[in-house]
């Protein structure tokens, strides 16, 4: 097979992937995992017609200025504000990502957080690791809180959302959610959730997911005031992106009592995470990994070769990327 198009991975994939895509495509992966400059991902889309690009990875106006060539860049992930999308749809530039595929895998595992921080399951392990159990516990020692019967607020009613809704059943729990538009009637009754405003979400939950996407619009739509109308018995978990919350100010909330815990999977300027938070035995804290079951990252993977290679038409879907963010950009030919 005749291989007229050059593509690049920003980061290790699964060999099975990598291989798939080389039965179509002049492929160069990178085999070490890092994070490139703006520098670096200029000389390396200079010179290839696709690639798929990691999280960590900024693609913007700057990166794709004066490229000819690059016709498609896949996201290895359903988030992508790490892609300046009206940027590269003003460079005829393609862009996709990864949705659906992690949505149960990312719901499991906003209950595993929600789970380990209710009940502090961390901070009782990391005690007992340390030889401090001994037959000396009090019986009001490591007093949780319960998750079974209690109201669950989800901030962000996605597709995720409405996994994470869908397991309260389960639980005995009551959904409230608050969208910025309604769900239809029909996905209300199957989630059995209900839709209220913002404050009287933050007020009546009980233990509270954040599920929303990342843009200016949700820059720390979780600080001080709306920490401030939460139970102090409540349980907060981010699996959705660092800077929906301040983590400062949770921070405070948590060491001063004001919140009985939180689980977080993801943080302001990740790799980097508050120092504050570190330090605080009622925070559960995760290296951003709730998508990450074997399954689930190879289905992922595997989508973001599919829609690369549909958009340099390849493949079943040639011409029709699965998970297409900008389709009003013809591609260029």
């Amino acid at each position: 097979m005749s291989k007229s198009h050059s593509v690049w991975v920003s980061r290790p994939l699964f060999p099975e992937v990598l291989a798939h895509l080389a039965q179509y495509v002049d492929l160069h992966a990178e085999t070490v995992e890092r994070k490139h400059t703006a520098a670096e991902l200029r000389e390396k889309l200079a010179d290839v017609d696709g690639a798929i690009i990691g999280l960590s990875d900024r693609i913007d106006g700057e990166v794709v200025a004066g490229n000819r060539r690059l016709r498609v860049v896949s996201n290895l992930a359903v988030g992508y504000n790490n892609f300046d999308v009206p940027a590269l749809t003003a460079a005829g530039i393609l862009a996709t990502n990864t949705p659906d595929v992690l949505n149960e895998t990312t719901a499991d595992y906003a209950w595993a957080l929600l789970l380990a921080a209710a009940r502090r399951v961390s901070s009782s392990e990391r005690w007992l690791r340390a030889g401090n159990w001994r037959g000396n516990m009090r019986f009001d020692d490591w007093l949780g809180v319960d998750v079974h019967g209690k109201t669950m607020g989800i901030l962000g009613m996605g597709r995720i959302g409405q996994a994470i809704a869908r397991r309260a059943y389960g639980f005995g729990m009551p959904v409230l959610y608050h969208n910025r538009s309604r769900l239809p009637e029909a996905i209300e009754r199957e989630c059995r959730a209900t839709w209220v405003e913002k404050p009287e979400l933050l007020r009546r939950a009980d233990h509270l997911m954040l599920v929303l996407p990342y843009n200016a619009q949700n820059h720390h739509a979780i600080g001080a005031a709306e920490l401030a109308l939460m139970k102090p018995t409540a349980v907060l978990v981010n699996i959705a992106r660092g800077g929906i919350v301040d983590d400062a100010a949770l921070a405070v909330a948590l060491g001063e009592g004001r919140l009985a815990a939180a689980g977080l999977d993801v943080f302001e300027g990740e790799p980097s995470v508050h120092p504050a938070l570190r330090e605080l035995d009622n925070a559960v804290l995760s290296p951003h990994i709730a998508s990450a079951s074997a399954d689930t990252r190879r289905a992922m993977a595997q989508l973001a070769a599919d829609n690369l290679l549909a958009a340099l038409g390849h493949g079943p879907d040639a011409g029709h990327p699965p998970s297409l963010l900008n389709p009003q950009v013809k591609g260029r030919a």
